[in-house]
């Protein structure tokens, strides 16, 4: 009897093609270089060469990959509607309905027992797309018109339209090339919105009058410093339309009445280095959440006509141990969010000074956050409350009686019990002394046995928290005996102002420090072990993966890497693409030599060698407006050719999608059933 031959499955090959970059004395090879030709088929051909190789590879895993997929999607709710909230005269919800991929929004008018009215169902402009994604829903002052924007490629460049809700009908204002915002001034009339220049900066607010060609529409403000991004919104007081310049470490506000749409916007307080502020309005009175001489900011208000720094009068204290996160305003009482210990808190004050306490939460691991509250007329406050075991929750709470009512917890269908599951809050004691938390679940009965798959996930960038969320998605891996961790590492925010200070610049490689050191402790404390551990990041933590496998390849089994930034000298050096002139204080200008020695000492892409890396599986978008899709293709291609071991490196990307991944309620799940099947996959566990 004849033995059938398997052909081996052989990885692709990338091109290579001389191109030297030279700077400071110094010359960088860069043979893949050629790969952000986009349009270029030599291109496209090899990343569907890789995507077959990975379809190959996984092709064992295709029935785990299947069932990941049904069990994920099967833990959703096919019918659903959000919470409606209360906005001048209706009730506004977004609902889904069994079969469709995409949100329907809606309202009722006085009751809840009322007619109901479709504002936009997304899932009419999806068909025969395989992206779309819809934002920005504005709704004018009279309530008979909608604004919201369209994006159907991935790349975070919108189209506005305007939709009669009387009617039905779609008007012909159509704006192109916008952020996605739209702000309606207060008698109708007029939308405001922000559009992009070539490298996809917002850099300029355009005033849109009704039935006008958007070539006929106002410019009202151009942010000229290409480090700055600017945007335009309304306060909820109704009062002002706000325009918003911002850079990694400064801020600048211009207001204008919105019943005097076509004004001059007045600025709050002229932008400083290293000045950071943002305003709400109430009364005759902006308040002020800014961090002049308050490292983890405070709370100031200036009189509407006298808002110069000189005029601040402080409201409520800096203070060392606690980051003042955002406020909300009413009638008769101010709510701030504020950050202790790594844990968002909720603190109710009274204009009246006899009130001022906090809510408590019982769970070692937490996020509460104020929901949206567009009234000011109320004493209730909406709060959103979840952990790593207890879903999505939005309450209603009484800020008088302290009365509180669940409105909706997300309903996870199947046999989900939060009481199945353990959540911990551990501190990890880093290279340099610090206390780095560490958030975990697991099934409970966990034995620490150094035998426990562990997913450690990590960001570390911008001062974004990562706090703790419910994901039922996440179910498939913990029931499994996954624990999934989160490491709390600086270059976040968690801790306060320092903890990101701390882990950005000249300070970067804290952040990768703190994560190979998270996962040293975690392993010391037997909760997992080398052969076990795994490693997550995305986007700017794809950086975060990339330098830790180049610093620890040794700690880890295998990493997932989604729409990494990893090409970072490069990029940092092209100011002709997204986001590069606006990250110079997050990462540094590399045509600063100091900065460039330091970018280019942990740049993932520069640093692969010939040693043994990790199992590894990348994903990207091909529309990627945020990190181009060439930087992980790049970092793949050389991974391959100078990798000496022989762990799975594989490479998937989605060529009709972006930044975010797939549009679609569900079909974004088909990632998530890959790279849970890689993960389990990869820790021996098959079914």
């Amino acid at each position: 009897m004849e033995v059938e031959q398997l052909t081996p499955i052989t990885a692709p090959i990338a091109l290579k093609k001389a191109h030297e970059h030279s700077i400071h004395g110094h010359t960088r090879l860069d043979p893949y270089y050629w790969m952000r030709e986009r349009e270029n088929p030599d291109v496209k051909a090899y990343l569907e060469e890789e995507n077959a190789y990975v379809e190959a590879v996984m092709q064992h895993t295709k029935p785990l990959q299947e069932k990941l997929y049904d069990e994920i999607v099967g833990r959703i709710k096919k019918t659903d509607m959000s919470v409606p909230y209360f906005l001048k005269g209706y009730h506004y919800y977004t609902r889904h309905e069994e079969g469709k991929e995409y949100p329907i929004h809606c309202r009722k008018k006085g009751t809840l027992d009322a007619t109901e009215e479709v504002i936009i169902d997304v899932n009419e402009f999806a068909v025969d797309k395989p992206f779309c994604h819809v934002m920005g829903l504005s709704v004018s002052e009279d309530n008979n018109l909608v604004a919201f924007s369209l994006d159907t490629i991935g790349r975070r460049q919108y189209t506005i339209y305007i939709k009669n809700l009387e009617t039905g009908e779609l008007l012909d204002d159509v704006i192109n090339n916008t952020t996605g915002g739209t702000t309606w001034s207060s008698d109708n009339n007029y939308l405001f919105y922000s559009v992009q220049d070539e490298t996809l900066r917002s850099h300029k607010i355009f005033r849109h009058q009704l039935g006008t060609k958007d070539t006929e529409d106002i410019e009202v403000f151009h942010e000229t410093d290409d480090t700055y991004r600017t945007f335009i919104y309304k306060s909820k007081s109704d009062r002002y339309l706000i325009i918003i310049s911002a850079s990694t470490v400064s801020t600048e506000y211009r207001v204008l009445d919105a019943n005097n749409p076509t004004g001059e916007f007045k600025i709050i307080h002229p932008r400083e280095r290293d000045l950071e502020y943002s305003i709400a309005h109430y009364g005759e009175y902006f308040y002020l959440i800014t961090n002049y001489e308050a490292k983890n900011f405070r709370l100031m208000k200036t009189p509407i006509n006298q808002t110069s720094k000189e005029n601040w009068t402080e409201v409520i204290a800096h203070r060392e141990d606690v980051f003042l996160e955002d406020i909300e305003l009413f009638q008769d009482y101010l709510v701030l969010e504020e950050r202790h210990n790594g844990l968002l808190e909720l603190r109710i004050l009274s204009w009246d000074g006899k009130t001022d306490y906090y809510l408590e939460f019982d769970e070692p691991a937490y996020t509460a956050y104020a929901h949206y509250n567009p009234e000011f007329d109320t004493k209730e406050l909406r709060f959103a409350y979840m952990s790593m075991k207890t879903p999505n929750s939005i309450y209603q709470f009484q800020m008088d009686t302290k009365e509180k009512n669940l409105l909706k917890q997300q309903e996870v269908l199947g046999d989900f019990d939060s009481d199945k599951y353990e959540v911990e809050r551990l501190y990890a004691t880093v290279t340099d002394g610090t206390k780095v938390p560490i958030s975990l679940v697991y099934r409970k009965g966990l034995k620490k046995d150094s035998k426990n798959p562990l997913l450690l996930y990590g960001y570390g960038s911008y001062g974004a928290s990562m706090d703790v969320h419910f994901s039922s998605a996440r179910l498939s891996l913990i029931d499994r005996g996954f624990i999934f961790a989160i490491a709390h590492i600086r270059g976040g925010e968690e801790m306060g102002r320092k903890w990101y200070e701390d882990g950005k610049l000249l300070k970067k490689k804290n952040t990768f420090q703190d994560f190979i050191d998270c996962g040293k402790y975690l392993i010391n404390e037997k909760y997992t072990s080398p052969a076990y551990l795994f490693g997550e990041g995305g986007s700017a933590g794809g950086l975060l993966i990339g330098a830790v496998i180049n610093m620890r390849p040794d700690l880890f089994n295998a990493v997932v890497a989604a729409v990494p930034f990893v090409d970072v000298v490069t990029t940092m050096l092209d100011d002709k693409i997204p986001l590069t002139t606006g990250e110079y204080d997050e990462w540094g200008n590399p045509n600063n030599k100091t900065f460039y020695d330091y970018i280019l000492s942990y740049s993932p892409y520069d640093n692969v060698e010939a040693k043994d890396y990790p199992a590894m599986l990348v994903t990207t978008g091909f529309h990627d407006s945020q990190v181009q899709y060439w930087e992980p293709a790049k970092w793949v291609a050389k991974l391959r050719e100078l990798k000496t071991d022989n762990q799975p490196l594989l490479f998937q990307t989605d060529m009709s999608s972006g930044h975010g991944g797939a549009s679609g309620r569900f079909s974004r799940h088909k990632l998530t059933a890959l790279e849970f099947a890689f993960l389990l996959d990869r820790a021996n566990i098959t079914s």
